[in-house]
């Protein structure tokens, strides 16, 4: 992931330096493109994990019939391509009066089944002993949830909030689809308007790329930490 950064930084400077940002910047209203994709991005994450703690407590924690049943349906939609579901979500959002707004790009993906698994799977290594002693206790539910579990899962909190941000910071092909007005665009979308008009100008182009990769990459250095202890916990037995 570094070697491709420092080649886009390396080809931006080449010629022109510091100026090719500033000209890449103003060409297009890249701030409004930051302004969108960072709230849609915010907005994302703090659904998905809502609703992914939600639901990951209650297929690891609560027993009922057909839990288990359910949990595998949830996990076949992952093995759905965008593309089957692209149509259908587009007529529904239309029947809503939702196409070309921001809840088009937001709500449709504050679930996510891949972040409920990361979680479940989590959720299951706590004691069960420890939850009933919390209960015990006097301890809801949603208290055991928000007071004891997710405290104890905050590296795996960690990489999906990473995860999450990736994939909507990213985010390119729903949309171009569900969104038609510039003061819309996201980041990725307006950064390949960006390229049609620039087609042959590779220094725009690059510094473009360049200020458009950075927020991930200090993301990812940040988390890092998070992220391994994440996947040397997963390989420990209780």
């Amino acid at each position: 992931m570094l070697l491709p950064f420092l080649w886009m930084v390396g080809t931006s400077l080449e010629q022109g330096g510091l100026s090719n940002y500033v000209e890449a910047w103003t060409a297009v209203p890249f701030g409004r493109y930051f302004l969108n994709s960072i709230l849609v991005t915010v907005l994302t994450v703090v659904g998905v994990l809502i609703t992914s703690s939600l639901a990951a407590y209650s297929f690891a924690i609560m027993r009922y019939p057909g839990r288990d049943v359910l949990f595998l349906l949830f996990l076949s939609t992952m093995m759905v391509p965008q593309p089957v579901y692209l149509a259908p979500s587009y007529v529904i959002l239309s029947k809503l009066g939702w196409i070309n707004t921001y809840l088009a790009l937001i709500v449709p993906w504050t679930a996510n089944v891949f972040s409920i698994f990361l979680l479940r799977q989590h959720f299951r290594t706590i004691p069960r002993s420890l939850y009933e002693a919390a209960v015990l206790d006097g301890c809801s539910r949603l208290r055991f949830l928000w007071k004891i579990a997710l405290p104890l899962s905050k590296s795996v909190i960690a990489t999906i909030i990473l995860f999450n941000v990736i994939g909507s910071w990213n985010s390119f092909m729903w949309p171009l689809v569900v969104t038609h007005s510039e003061e819309l665009r996201v980041l990725q979308v307006g950064l390949s308007y960006f390229n049609q008009e620039q087609s042959t100008n590779y220094q725009l182009l690059m510094a473009a790329s360049t200020f458009c990769t950075m927020p991930l990459l200090l993301l990812f250095v940040a988390a890092q930490k998070q992220i391994v202890s994440s996947y040397a916990r997963s390989g420990l037995k209780s």
